[in-house]
């Protein structure tokens, strides 16, 4: 895609932290970052003088997506996760600028005016391919890059042209949004939950229902997709050059699992590790089973000692 579609404005209907954000999960990580012309939601968590890990969540998510996941992972990491641009609680990205490689500059600013530089990197689904292009292009320079069901490959056939010309007649279209969120209730969103393969608590479900009923949040999701072009990262991903491993949901029904394989034929040096019985949102089913996974890979590429020293 050779411009960038423009982004209706949905400021005055954005998620307020004051009010969705009134008990958000590890609401005492948070904080909010200037950088990049925006406004960042950012959490941190875990020593500051342990190894960085960079937390990315992926399409329609915020920062809560990481909750039971982030502190198993701050025991050995000092781990930062960010909202994305237009989600949650982080300001949108300027037209011009809403697209694959924009998102993934965006990020690398917020990150070099953390003054962090993560020695690993985790992104679910559409935040795995911000990742790989932030790395690619020189942004980021991690020594292990997790994928979480990452959506690393077009959609297959005509799914490939029906699906982004879809989201950008919805995404132009101002109605779209206030609709989506005006049918937000519990119902649809358990639903929509798990047509992905995943099942979540209550908890879980509130969180996303209170970001989807805020029509500056939905046009956000809309605006990723409706700028999205995975050919270029399809193309340019042999020249990955680090410790890739795609972990994947056997059960998810977003991403069918077998695509990460394909992107694994086409790494230097990737590896896929199956969590058979999760769906697409496996970090959020079984935190617990992501994090050993993670830390047992961290310590394979010597970002962790072998192993932990005795109490």
């Amino acid at each position: 895609m050779s411009a960038s579609l423009a982004m209706p404005s949905y400021r005055e209907d954005r998620p307020l932290w004051e009010e969705e954000g009134r008990d958000w999960p590890h609401r005492g990580a948070s904080r909010f970052v200037t950088a990049s012309g925006l406004s960042w939601h950012v959490q941190a968590m875990g020593p500051e003088t342990a190894p960085v890990l960079l937390l990315v969540h992926g399409t329609g998510a915020a920062t809560h997506s990481w909750r039971g996941l982030m502190p198993s992972l701050a025991e050995r990491f000092r781990v930062i996760a960010p909202d994305l641009p237009g989600h949650g609680f982080t300001d949108p990205l300027p037209d011009r600028r809403l697209s694959l490689p924009g998102m993934a500059g965006a990020l690398t600013d917020l990150v070099r005016t953390l003054g962090c530089d993560p020695a690993v990197v985790v992104g679910h689904s559409a935040g795995a391919a911000i990742l790989v292009r932030a790395c690619l292009d020189g942004g980021l320079a991690p020594r292990l890059l997790v994928a979480l069901n990452g959506a690393l490959k077009p959609f297959p056939g005509m799914a490939g042209l029906v699906f982004p010309g879809m989201a950008r007649m919805l995404f132009l279209n101002p109605v779209t949004p206030r609709i989506f969120a005006w049918s937000a209730d519990r119902a649809a969103v358990e639903r929509l939950i798990r047509g992905t393969g995943s099942r979540l608590d209550a908890q879980g479900l509130d969180l996303y229902r209170r970001l989807f009923r805020k029509p500056g949040h939905i046009a956000g999701a809309l605006g990723m997709m409706a700028n999205w072009n995975l050919d270029a990262l399809d193309r340019d991903i042999v020249g990955l050059r680090l410790r890739t491993l795609l972990l994947v949901g056997g059960e998810d029904r977003a991403i069918l699992p077998e695509t990460a394989f394909a992107v694994r034929d086409r790494l230097p040096d990737g590896r896929v590790e199956l969590l058979r019985g999760l769906g697409h949102l496996a970090h959020e089913e079984a935190p617990e089973r992501v994090a050993s996974a993670i830390l047992h890979e961290a310590r394979a590429v010597g970002v962790l000692p072998p192993k932990d020293p005795p109490d």
